[in-house]
């Protein structure tokens, strides 16, 4: 597959169709057909999760993944210990502040705190969205060695109606392209992107903003260039699949992995050098009708993470169609959990630590953050 910056590319709006018939206008549309009252419900959900310059946090990691997380540190592995640690997340108190949104996993929205109310009506309560992931996770791609498609889509329909039914809101799908040799693949990116169209037209039948997430991983050595090539690529794709499958694009959410050159590339770049790729990589494949691209972390330590994301935000802002946003995940919870270990007694600095990074994903959305506010003990009053 050839990527490049000159390369012929569709317009993602334009849905590849052809149609010779005369009358076609008047008997196909790739126009949602949705009751516009839900569409508005959409729309307006998209925008609160990426109004007041907060962000989303993912508390949404499988058990597999959570106790793989505990066990350097000792903690647990237990359904208890991920509860207790769950209830120190939205227990913080004055999360509220800078999160609009966080995404749980199946065991978590069922589960409750220790006085007996659900996580959803305590999200809820402390003025935050409730959503839930809802992929089954990344396989191997039969005939594709080294590359993932993810799974989920069978049965989907009524665990979103569940979900919707237990107050979720949003919902969020994840795809992982690997950069490599001779990958990704059309096919890849192909298979993925319509995985994600099609979860995201069952989202909004459902009533539920779905959050898109096609992650350009971050493994390996290669260049920041082709980061952006690849990810433009993808992103074209995946909004091609999105209108095709006559997805609301204004209620919706774009979650994308930064430019970013490989973990074990030689050459790193400066946040100014990936404010820049990103945006023009984003500006060349994102429609302006989405209300807001709320980037994942994708392994980057929360003091990159907010530094970029703030770059991007003092250097364009006000020049963009779409809100840039964050929907981190261990960005702003490692901290948390290695001061809390599992024990009681330090739930509450664990929670300081927490509510200071969101804060300061925060601050990078309105370009405030700066080093200046790492290690300075924020004001914190629980």
């Amino acid at each position: 597959m050839e990527f490049g910056r000159n390369a012929h590319r569709e317009n993602p709006q334009s849905g590849g169709a052809k149609i010779n018939c005369p009358a076609a206008s008047k008997r196909y549309s790739f126009r949602s057909r949705l009751p516009q009252m839900n569409v508005q419900e959409l729309i307006d959900t998209a925008r609160t999760l990426v109004a007041g310059n907060k962000g989303l946090l993912a508390m949404d990691e499988s058990n597999p993944t959570c106790n793989k997380r505990f066990a350097p540190l000792g903690i647990p592995q237990t359904e208890e210990s991920r509860r207790a640690y769950r209830e120190l997340i939205v227990t913080t108190p004055g999360l509220g502040e800078w999160i609009s949104g966080v995404i749980l996993y199946d065991e978590t929205i069922r589960q409750q705190k220790k006085d007996g109310t659900s996580f959803v009506k305590a999200i809820t309560n402390a003025g935050i969205i409730p959503g839930i992931k809802v992929d089954t996770g990344a396989k191997d791609m039969a005939g594709h060695l080294g590359e993932k498609i993810t799974e989920g889509l069978d049965g989907l329909r009524d665990r979103l109606a569940e979900y919707s039914q237990m107050g979720a809101r949003f919902a969020k799908w994840r795809a992982v392209i690997a950069v490599g040799d001779g990958i990704p693949s059309r096919g890849c990116i192909e298979a993925n992107a319509q995985a994600l169209a099609r979860y995201a037209a069952l989202c909004q039948e459902a009533g539920l903003v779905p959050v898109v997430e096609p992650e350009v991983l971050m493994d390996g050595e290669h260049s920041l260039d082709l980061c952006y090539e690849v990810t433009e690529e993808v992103l074209r794709t995946v909004f091609n699949q999105l209108y095709t499958q006559r997805v609301t694009l204004e209620g919706l959410i774009l979650k994308p992995n930064m430019v970013l050159p490989g973990l074990t590339c030689p050459k790193q770049a400066a946040a100014d050098e990936v404010a820049d790729a990103t945006v023009q990589c984003l500006l060349r494949a994102v429609p302006a009708a989405v209300p807001g691209i709320a980037f994942l972390s994708g392994g980057q330590s929360g003091e990159l993470a907010s530094a970029r994301l703030n770059a991007m935000n003092v250097r364009f802002k006000s020049r963009l169609p779409w809100a840039l946003a964050f929907s981190f995940a261990r960005a702003i919870q490692q901290p948390a959990l290695e001061i809390w270990l599992g024990e009681e007694a330090n739930v509450l600095a664990a929670q300081q630590a927490l509510w200071h990074r969101a804060k300061c994903n925060w601050a990078a959305r309105r370009g405030e953050y700066n080093a200046a506010m790492e290690g300075t003990g924020a004001t914190y009053v629980p």
